[in-house]
């Protein structure tokens, strides 16, 4: 028997027609989907298909035991997250090996911080898989924001709110243009992180780009409570002609 193949499909930022037509095509003709989602709640890439599966669809909820009960630096965390990427790789494979095609839906890009990339190192000796790269979460926030994020030779950083508050001023401090995703709870130390960089008024937090619900304020004006799809931006004002 031919084995199916498991694709990991960028969704892009949360609109549905910021798709690529082949991420379109796939999400509508898949018989298996399967999606990440935290315990509980629907999860965001589940959210941002609705409407567009068929219906005979067979869905795969790969809930996360642990999201931040267990610190990263704990062992038990690696430990945890690791079984549970074995746990949906036996699945995903199963289906794949009987002929299956699965669908696994990636908010943004499936290689930019996704949790598709942990399958994907698992998956590439047992199972055919395949990625549709998709438009970035970034992408969506500083087009939200209505400005270019870089011009001439401008370097753009990429950072985590996760990172240790002295790493942060540092790197803030030192590039032209800035991009910090995963902010959620670690929004007050990256206001003082911010601040101490120099940087403030220019700081711009964009929360759900690209979605009905979209916001775009200043980081000094903004809420002291952020959902965990906001990004923060310092656009560069490098070179031009």
């Amino acid at each position: 028997m031919t084995p199916g193949t498991i694709h990991g499909v960028g969704l892009g930022p949360g609109a549905q027609d910021l798709m690529s037509v082949r991420s379109d095509r796939l999400v509508r003709g898949a018989r298996h989907v399967a999606y990440f989602r935290k315990a509980g709640r629907p999860g965001q890439a589940r959210k941002i298909v609705d409407g567009m599966l068929r219906a005979d669809v067979i869905e795969f909820a790969m809930e996360y035991p642990v999201t931040t009960e267990i610190p990263v630096s704990d062992p038990r965390y690696n430990d945890c997250l690791s079984a549970f990427y074995e746990a949906c790789i036996d699945h995903l494979a199963t289906l794949a090996h009987t002929g299956e095609d699965v669908v696994v839906l990636c908010e943004g890009d499936p290689f930019f911080y996704g949790s598709f990339m942990h399958l994907y190192t698992r998956l590439q000796t047992i199972a055919p898989v395949a990625v549709v790269p998709g438009i970035t979460g970034m992408s969506g926030a500083w087009t939200a924001s209505g400005a270019p994020i870089t011009w001439g030779d401008d370097v753009l950083t990429v950072l985590m709110g996760t990172l240790p508050e002295e790493d942060l001023v540092r790197r803030i401090r030192d590039t032209d243009a800035l991009v910090v995703m995963k902010i959620g709870r670690h929004l007050a130390k990256l206001r003082r992180a911010v601040a101490a960089a120099g940087r403030e008024s220019e700081a711009w937090l964009v929360e759900y780009a690209a979605m009905a619900d979209q916001r775009v304020t200043r980081l000094c004006e903004a809420d002291a409570i952020t959902p965990y799809f906001s990004i923060l931006l310092i656009h560069g004002q490098g070179r031009r002609p």
